[in-house]
């Protein structure tokens, strides 16, 4: 299997040739800024390392895609849209709202999470074992609902 790095690499390669100007330029900002964090941690980095990078990346594009749709900036929210695209294409399939309740009722019980107090535990639990399939926003949200039954 291809490491995310390697297929980074191999797509920047195909969009350079192809002249896709927006995979090219979001593949060119990945690539940037996996490397300010291979500096910063020493070390090489490993495919978390990527999906945390990418899920950082695809975080920042929903940010100002959402600012761009309020104030009224179609041509721009259009270009965040295009490069959220391409981000999304590079994390792991997402769970599915029935998965990820399903999810967190077997983190709930394996971790003996109580109440609200034991939310952190469950998060930390569910970050670990589906990194990056999911919405942290959602998943939030269900935990806290499941948790307070």
């Amino acid at each position: 299997m291809i490491s995310i790095q390697g297929r980074i690499e191999s797509d920047y390669i195909v969009a350079y040739k192809a002249k896709d100007t927006v995979r090219l330029a979001v593949l060119r900002h990945l690539k940037t800024a996996a490397k300010n964090r291979e500096v910063e941690v020493l070390r090489p980095l490993n495919d978390d390392d990527y999906l945390e990078i990418i899920a950082r990346q695809i975080k920042q594009r929903r940010e100002s895609l959402e600012q761009y749709e309020k104030h009224g900036r179609a041509e721009l929210a259009a270009v965040e849209a295009a490069e959220l695209s391409v981000l999304q294409d590079y994390m792991p399939a997402p769970l599915t709202e029935a998965e990820l309740v399903q999810a967190i009722d077997l983190l709930a019980k394996e971790t003996g999470a109580q109440g609200a107090k034991d939310m952190g535990k469950v998060m930390q639990a569910l970050m670990l074992a589906y990194k990056g399939r999911y919405d942290g926003k959602k998943a939030s949200e269900a935990v806290r609902a499941r948790l307070s039954l």
